[in-house]
């Protein structure tokens, strides 16, 4: 695992900060970053999606408590998520949707994810998740469970990133992807632990069906990327982040209601 130990008080802030900045719209102090690479801190990539969840529990408890009824509160939790990111991760879906539907050829694959212009594959991918994660949402009165839901969801699918970047190889020479740097196995492994911790927002039954449920959609993306365009890219790590948190929210669906 990542020697944490081995960094300064600062040095952790600093890679925490790294991940906010990079994962979020939100606004930090400037932070000297000219000594960290995004692989060498992809381990606090969940602490981003913490802040993310917190954002989207805070708005929906301010409008339950404004006498909204869960649907139209859950919209705008859900709104202010995709504020936080600025769609990033929304953005690789729809990317790599579009990719993996439209295009017969590797090189043609990786052509229309880069290409910034949204097709119906896209356009259908987006539609089902923000669906799905609505859906969900509005099952639950409370804000108390919106917040764990939300750090559940949220953390744990962005534990996925160091790993996943560190057993696929960049499938383009140039990008996010490849200009992110090598994520190291103890880096993977750190924010990987990290996901699975907040997983415990579930409670310890939802944690282990949602770990068993991410272990199987992880094997499967992997696969599929391998086969589509011989590794991964930025896209696909945000494609990855919104599968993830699906999966994690459908878990959070069956066990909490």
């Amino acid at each position: 695992m990542l020697k944490l130990q081995t960094l300064s008080p600062r040095q952790i802030l600093d890679d925490i900060a790294l991940c906010v900045v990079f994962f979020t719209r939100l606004p930090l102090p400037v932070v000297d970053f000219r000594d960290r690479s995004l692989a060498a801190t992809i381990w606090a990539a969940p602490v981003a999606g913490l802040a993310v969840a917190l954002i989207g529990g805070l708005v929906y408890a301010v409008g339950t408590w404004l006498g909204l009824a869960a649907g139209p509160a859950a919209a705008l939790a859900l709104a202010a998520t995709l504020l936080a990111t600025g769609c990033m991760h929304e953005d690789g879906l729809s990317d790599v949707a579009d990719g993996f539907g439209g295009g017969r050829t590797r090189e043609k694959k990786l052509e229309i994810m880069r290409d910034s212009r949204i097709g119906a594959y896209g356009a259908c991918a987006l539609g089902l998740s923000l669906l799905v994660r609505w859906s969900v949402l509005s099952e639950f009165a409370s804000p108390a469970q919106i917040f764990w839901v939300l750090i559940a969801a949220h953390a744990a699918s962005r534990g996925l990133f160091g790993a996943f970047m560190h057993l696929l190889p960049a499938a383009r020479s140039d990008g996010l992807s490849a200009d992110a740097g090598t994520v190291s196995a103890e880096t993977a492994i750190a924010g990987a632990v990290l996901g699975a911790v907040a997983l415990l927002a579930l409670g310890f039954g939802g944690a282990v069906a949602a770990l068993i449920l991410l272990g199987l959609l992880f094997a499967a993306f992997h696969m599929l990327c391998l086969r589509q365009i011989g590794g991964q890219t930025g896209d696909t790590v945000g494609a990855l982040q919104q599968l993830g948190e699906i999966a994690i929210l459908l878990v959070a669906s069956v066990w909490l209601s």
